[in-house]
């Protein structure tokens, strides 16, 4: 096998074995405590660094436990224009947000605290599967 028979394998392979992770656009919201009882879980505590799918993330409990980290990408309103921390926080899916839009996501407050000022309220978010 020549070396560039090789070489393309090689490259082929490589390619195979690597994923693209893609950020997903969207909003939060957050939610205060008490956190339990959650669609997932029950009366079992999950912490507070947790997350409410919408329904299509949710996928009918499917989603209970996935990790996504989220990080504020902007402000929405202008009472906060740049509410943004600069950080992102790792969240775990807990329950279920039946009021929210389509790519919107309700943290626990602690956890939108950690990527935003809370006075804000809803802010532009990625996320992505971790």
């Amino acid at each position: 096998m020549g070396f560039m028979t090789r070489a393309f394998i090689l490259i082929a392979m490589v390619a195979c074995l690597t994923s693209v992770a893609h950020a997903i656009a969207g909003q939060a919201t957050f939610y205060t405590p008490p956190y339990v009882p959650s669609s997932c879980y029950g009366y079992e505590n999950r912490g507070v660094m947790i997350l409410a799918a919408n329904r299509g993330l949710f996928n009918n409990r499917a989603a209970c436990g996935t990790r996504y980290r989220v990080r504020c990408t902007s402000g929405t309103n202008l009472g906060v224009p740049q509410p943004c921390t600069g950080r992102s926080v790792d969240v775990t899916v807990v329950d279920l947000c039946p009021g929210c839009n389509p790519n919107q996501v309700d943290l626990s407050r602690e956890a939108f605290q950690v990527i935003a000022n809370p006075d804000a309220g809803r802010i532009n978010i990625e996320y992505n599967r971790i």
